[in-house]
């Protein structure tokens, strides 16, 4: 299964998403399992590619990420973290694991990913929960026109161009309006570490 661009309709809820892991965990459903793909793996990869792996590498570790979701999303917990916190984790740490593997060659043996996710899941989903809060409660001290802007740019992940076309300003405004909306967001978060 190639990673195809993400759905064009409007970004699933968080809940929604939870909703999906929580069927998957439930009664193994395929169909839970291919929205979740569909919306996930695109974005796990451009998450990869931006954190230095090439094309190919992030591409399958996009898929194994979401086929550890679809082994392990009984362990997901949606009181503890969102989808997206407990997703983008299993991709982080498979990451990690694949650069330990490339620096040490043979001599390291990684211990099996499930249990890696599972020894995490506790401390880092709850930092991370609390991270997202805090971009969460940022967002909302922006103004209604910034908010919009971040959305656009980082959550659905749109060019600068295709902001400027939905909101009917030109290329240069959307791109000065993501610039100062992000460095207002950066002051609100400054000491977030």
């Amino acid at each position: 299964m190639s990673v195809q661009p993400a759905e064009p309709r409007v970004a699933a809820s968080g809940a929604e998403l939870s909703a999906l892991i929580v069927a998957i965990a439930s009664r193994a459903d395929r169909e839970a399992f291919a929205r979740l793909f569909r919306h996930f793996a695109p974005r796990v990869k451009s998450y990869l590619v931006r954190s230095g792996l090439s094309a190919n590498a992030a591409e399958e570790l996009a898929q194994e990420t979401l086929l550890t979701v679809w082994r392990k999303a009984a362990y997901f917990d949606p009181t503890r973290a969102a989808a997206s916190t407990w997703i983008f984790t299993i991709a982080r740490n498979l990451s990690i694991d694949l650069k330990r593997r490339e620096r040490y060659g043979d001599t390291y043996q990684a211990e099996t990913h499930e249990d890696e996710v599972d020894e995490t899941s506790g401390e880092t989903i709850l930092m991370t929960a609390e991270r997202e809060a805090r971009v969460r409660a940022a967002l909302a001290k922006l103004s209604e026109e910034q908010a919009t802007i971040v959305r656009l740019s980082f959550f659905q992940e749109k060019p600068h161009s295709q902001i400027a076309q939905e909101l009917g300003i030109p290329l240069g405004t959307a791109k000065s309006r993501v610039r100062l909306a992000l460095n207002r967001l950066r002051a609100l978060l400054e000491d977030l570490k």
